[in-house]
């Protein structure tokens, strides 16, 4: 397996991961975050959709289109929507779990991570994923930039991931820093609603996307405001 076959939720790990391992911005509702990454790959790929409805909850997700999915961990998550129909916040929870070490460990199998183990006062276990190979979050923090700095109109994959950074409040805090102005916030902003300019896969298919980045926002909020 290569760089070539990651998904958005991998890409969303590498820079949300610290370089060091030893830290994750935002890793209190972390799991919305990736949880929302599969849910909105499988938007781009016309394999989800979701109603209208503006409830607490969220908008209701239901499985679309046939066939297999090229990743088991996308497949899984079909799977789960498929078996029952819910909303995207409980969804959300169903999916996430211990997503983080699952997508960890994909990252090592790549060889873009390693995992580290370690005692500290040789009792207390400690696992650091620092990085192993930079060169695909370097190029993907390329991307980003030309897309926020210099107004590339971003493909389909590069301004879902803008927009789930952004939704979850990691943008700005991101280390090593990606860039942060009034430009680039309106920008950010912009992706998350789904103007894709006409780079995107469809209409349709980017509301729904957009709707479940959103809507992984918002479930993220919530938590991160009731636990304070």
């Amino acid at each position: 397996m290569t760089a070539d076959d990651l998904l958005i939720v991998d890409d969303l790990m590498l820079l949300l991961m610290d370089d060091d391992g030893a830290s994750v911005q935002g890793a209190g509702t972390l799991h919305y975050t990736l949880a929302g990454a599969l849910l909105t790959e499988l938007a781009l790929l016309g394999r989800v959709v979701t109603d209208d409805t503006r409830i607490v909850n969220g908008p209701r997700v239901d499985p679309a289109g046939a066939g297999p999915l090229p990743d088991p961990l996308l497949q899984s998550a079909y799977d789960t929507v498929a078996g029952k129909t819910q909303r995207v916040q409980p969804l959300l929870l169903a999916l996430g779990g211990d997503l983080w070490r699952v997508v960890g460990a994909r990252l090592v199998e790549r060889g873009l991570l390693r995992r580290e183990e370690r005692r500290v006062l040789g009792v207390f276990r400690s696992t650091r994923w620092p990085a192993d190979d930079e060169r695909h979050e370097a190029q993907l923090r390329v991307r980003i930039r030309r897309v926020l700095e210099d107004g590339d109109e971003p493909d389909a994959r590069t301004a879902a991931v803008i927009g789930l950074l952004y939704a979850s409040g990691s943008l700005p805090s991101l280390r090593p820093p990606l860039p942060w102005s009034t430009q680039t916030v309106t920008r950010a902003q912009q992706l998350q609603r789904g103007e894709w300019g006409t780079a995107a896969v469809g209409t349709a298919v980017t509301r729904t996307a957009a709707t479940i980045a959103a809507s992984s926002a918002a479930a993220a909020i919530s938590v991160s405001i009731a636990t304070r």
